[in-house]
C-alpha cells in the first residue's frame, strides 16, 4: 500500500503495485511516459527502504523529555495568560453593561438627553459585542489540541520502532503522517517531509542532538492543530 506515496525519480511517473505468481507483490514505475530504468522492487525490500524515512526523524528519549518539559511549561504560561485575559474581558464587559444600565436609568429620570442616549448606546453595544466575541474565541481553544506538540515528539521518538512491528497497510498510514510524497530510484529515496518532521529531519542530520537546548526548535505550539 506504499505506492500512493511514491513516484519514480527517473520520469516522475507513479509507482504502482503488481502481483506476481498470485502471492508476491512487486512495485514498479507505471512507465506512463515511456521506457524507464526503475527496477521492480519486492514489497518486503521496499518496506525496509521506506523504513529509513521514519528512522531519520528519530529523536533520543532524553531530548524528547527535555523538549516536552519546555512545551508543557509553555502551555502553563499560555493558560495563565489566557486566564488573565479572560478576567480582564469579564471586568470590562461588566463595566460596559453597568454603564448601559445606569445610562438607561438616567434617561428615564431625565438626567441625560435622548440624543446622548442614542449616541452612546450604539457605542456601548458595539463594545459589548466585541468583548463577547473575544471571550468566545478564548473558550473555543480545544484542550485536546494543547498536547499535539508532545505527541509529535513522542511519535518521532517511536516511529521506527512502531514501523517495524506494523503491517504494510499500517506502515503506509504512518508514512503518510510523516511525508507528503517520495520519489525513488534503484538506490535512493527522496522524501518530502511534512511539517514539523522536515525540521526534525534536518536537525538530526545536520546538527545532531548532543547538547541541544532549544526550548521549541520546531515551532511546536501547545495549541497548534
Amino acid at each position: 500500500m506504499h505506492y500512493r506515496l511514491l513516484t519514480c525519480a527517473h520520469d516522475n511517473c507513479a509507482v504502482t503495485a503488481e502481483i506476481k505468481k498470485q502471492k508476491y507483490t512487486y512495485y514498479r514505475c507505471t512507465r506512463s511516459t515511456g521506457p524507464c530504468d526503475l527496477p521492480y522492487m519486492r514489497e518486503e525490500v521496499l518496506a525496509v527502504r521506506l523504513g529509513q524515512i521514519v528512522k531519520d526523524i528519530f529523536i533520543p528519549g532524553s531530548v524528547v523529555a527535555q523538549l516536552e518539559n519546555s512545551l508543557l511549561n509553555d502551555k502553563g504560561r499560555e493558560e495563565a495568560a489566557q486566564n488573565e485575559q479572560r478576567t480582564r474581558l469579564r471586568e470590562r464587559l461588566s463595566s460596559v453593561r453597568n454603564r448601559l444600565d445606569q445610562a438607561y436609568v438616567d434617561k428615564l429620570d431625565g438626567r441625560i438627553s435622548d440624543d446622548f442616549w442614542t449616541r452612546k448606546i450604539d457605542e456601548w453595544r458595539s463594545e459589548e459585542r466585541r468583548l463577547c466575541g473575544e471571550m468566545l474565541s478564548l473558550e473555543e481553544v480545544k484542550p485536546e489540541k494543547r498536547l499535539d506538540g508532545v505527541r509529535i515528539l513522542e511519535l518521532a521518538h517511536r516511529a521506527h520502532f512502531l514501523y517495524l512491528k506494523q503491517t504494510p497497510a499500517e506502515q503506509a498510514k504512518l508514512l503518510k503522517m510523516v511525508i507528503s510524497n517520495c520519489s525513488i530510484d534503484a538506490t535512493t529515496l527522496y522524501p518530502t517531509y511534512r511539517k514539523p518532521f522536515d525540521l526534525i529531519f534536518t536537525t538530526g542530520k545536520n546538527e545532531g542532538w548532543c547538547g541541544r537546548r532549544d526550548s521549541n526548535p520546531y515551532g511546536l505550539s501547545p495549541t497548534s492543530s
